[in-house]
């Protein structure tokens, strides 16, 4: 298969299997004319990427779960932590935005949006914290 074809099937842009290949999360055979030569296994390794990265996980955690998800001796344990890392970073994350969000639905609300120059929006912005 070529590139062209992988990505339709792995449902990824050809930029992105390229940086995976750069950085070694896949390795499609070459030819001898240096063509990429893709194999399914490199279909499933990018639709695995693909999903995990639609999850939001990070390029080191995609590599680290792709260790693990072809070693047949792991443990679904340490499956289990690096999702369990990222759940809380997402958490954090919410979290962070749900104040975000508050904070700016107060702001918006004390704003009269009329033709003065006083806002509470600019106001705060300019607040040291």
């Amino acid at each position: 298969m070529n590139i062209g074809e992988v990505a339709n099937m792995a449902d990824l842009p050809i930029k992105t299997i390229r940086y995976y290949e750069e950085i070694g999360l896949i390795k499609p055979k070459r030819s001898t004319n240096g063509y990429r030569i893709f194999r399914e296994s490199d279909v499933h390794k990018l639709t695995f990427l693909g999903r995990a990265r639609s999850l939001g996980f990070s390029i080191e955690d995609c590599r680290a779960l792709l260790q693990l998800y072809e070693n047949d001796t792991r443990a679904s344990a340490d499956v289990k932590k690096i999702a369990q890392e990222h759940l809380m970073c997402i958490e954090a994350k919410v979290k962070e935005l749900q104040a975000m969000r508050s904070t700016l639905s107060h702001l918006i609300e004390a704003c009269s949006g009329d033709g003065r120059p006083s806002c509470p929006i600019l106001s705060d912005l300019a607040t040291l914290s």
